[in-house]
């Protein structure tokens, strides 16, 4: 597959952003991803990382990262993130593993336009988080 033309874009008419993320991708795909929410579910279908984000966060972007690969694309095509994290308290071991992953993921710091929203709770009250991911390739 052809390298992606893309450039992640932080404009100084705003603020830097307050994470790994960038303000602003420009990207000229030729086809679109979208992927649905991934949650902590291996692919038998059992939830991993009961009351533990940080097993969580792993097996979400594992997920994301197989669903990538079998369309033909890989973390360098993803445009954005969101993530919905059920609750506050949870921001700094999410944010601490997420941080690891995207530096590995990026490591010239081109991260992806990403938003976090703290919600209630989710499908499963056991599931801590839900990441949707745009992709272009």
């Amino acid at each position: 597959m052809s390298q992606l033309d893309k450039t992640m874009v932080n404009p100084r008419s705003v603020a830097q952003p307050l994470g790994r993320y960038s303000q602003l991708a420009r990207v000229k795909p030729k086809e679109m991803l979208y992927l649905a929410g991934q949650v902590a579910v291996d692919a038998d279908g059992n939830l991993v990382g009961v009351d533990d984000v940080v097993a969580q966060v792993r097996q979400v972007y594992e997920n994301i990262g197989n669903i990538l690969e079998s369309a033909g694309a890989t973390f360098g095509n993803v445009i954005q993130f969101t993530t919905y994290l059920s609750g506050r308290d949870l921001i700094g071991p999410f944010m601490a593993e997420r941080n690891r992953i995207a530096d590995e993921l990026y490591p010239l710091g081109d991260f992806p336009p990403s938003t976090l929203l703290i919600i209630d709770s989710l499908m499963d009250e056991e599931m801590l988080l839900e990441v949707t991911t745009v992709a272009a390739i």
